[in-house]
């Protein structure tokens, strides 16, 4: 059974690890994950109290702390171990890793989490990971061997970093869409973690007051075959959790498929409504089916 079999992954709301006060926001707030930021969030010398502040939120929630996740930092820095000592003991549901140059990093992190979670009597193997998987120049060129990665569930993207990686004035177009580099990414990102047989998940829109921008970018890339997106603010929460969410007529026409192939077994195509269906139609339903834990 995967790690996260039971726990929705529409919407991942960051929170500063150095804030009380937006930690505890995000983790009232209807995200299906809420995300204790100690990386990009948290200047250098606030880390140590963002240790201190995370390891106490997540002690002081009895309930749901399976979808309260920790941003740690990334490998290739000096504090990763020290943010994994830190929350731990504490029992997160989930750890994101960031600037992941490839499936060795995954690899690593495990070996920490294992460790770690022996030491803190916490069932080895149960902490899962979701990856930012190009966020680097070299990461992009690794995007597609994270199959069978130990404790991944989930792989997302940024534009930020990547741009810095590169050198980059900007990731955007002059009419504001992104730039082929980074359209790029989010492709590579879909793709390996469809190779992965893992969630995808959209970057996070940095204009948290443009609603209606951040619901068409949600439903399009929802059409695409992403999961769910990250936020950075809690306004957008309920947006992106109605634009993961299949309608009643999506899900009953679903059904009406997986229904006609079931009645007609053996069969490769069926004609419907003037139409064609075939096998990749009964591949899609039954997903979209089993996403909502009906099949």
């Amino acid at each position: 059974m995967p790690l996260t079999a039971d726990l929705p992954m529409r919407s991942w709301l960051f929170a500063p690890g150095d804030s009380e006060k937006k930690m505890a926001k995000a983790a009232q707030s209807a995200a299906d994950i809420a995300l204790f930021d100690l990386e990009d969030a948290v200047a250098t010398e606030n880390k140590p109290l963002a240790r201190q502040l995370v390891q106490a939120m997540l002690a002081d929630q009895t309930d749901g702390r399976d979808r309260l996740w920790v941003r740690v930092n990334p490998l290739d820095g000096p504090y990763t171990l020290a943010d994994l000592a830190a929350v731990m003991p504490a029992r997160p549901g989930g750890i994101m890793l960031p600037k992941a140059n490839g499936r060795r990093d995954v690899e690593v992190l495990d070996h920490y989490l294992s460790a770690l979670e022996v030491a803190n009597g916490i069932e080895q193997g149960s902490t899962p990971v979701i990856a930012l998987v190009t966020e680097t120049a070299e990461s992009m060129f690794h995007t597609g061997g994270y199959k069978g990665a130990a404790r991944l569930v989930a792989m997302s993207w940024g534009g930020e970093d990547l741009a810095d990686s590169i050198g980059a004035s900007s990731n955007r177009n002059a009419d504001g869409s992104f730039g082929f580099t980074y359209e790029l990414a989010r492709s590579l990102c879909l793709l390996g973690a469809a190779s992965a047989g893992v969630a995808a998940i959209e970057t996070i829109q940095a204009d948290f007051r443009d609603l209606d921008g951040l619901k068409a970018r949600a439903e399009k890339v929802r059409r695409d075959g992403f999961r769910g997106m990250l936020a950075i603010h809690p306004a957008q929460v309920d947006v992106i959790n109605a634009a993961f969410t299949p309608s009643a007529e999506e899900l009953a026409h679903a059904q009406m498929i997986v229904d006609l192939f079931a009645a007609n077994p053996g069969v490769g195509t069926i004609g419907y409504q003037g139409g064609m269906l075939d096998r990749p139609h009964l591949s899609r339903a039954q997903q979209l089916l089993r996403q909502q834990g009906q099949v």
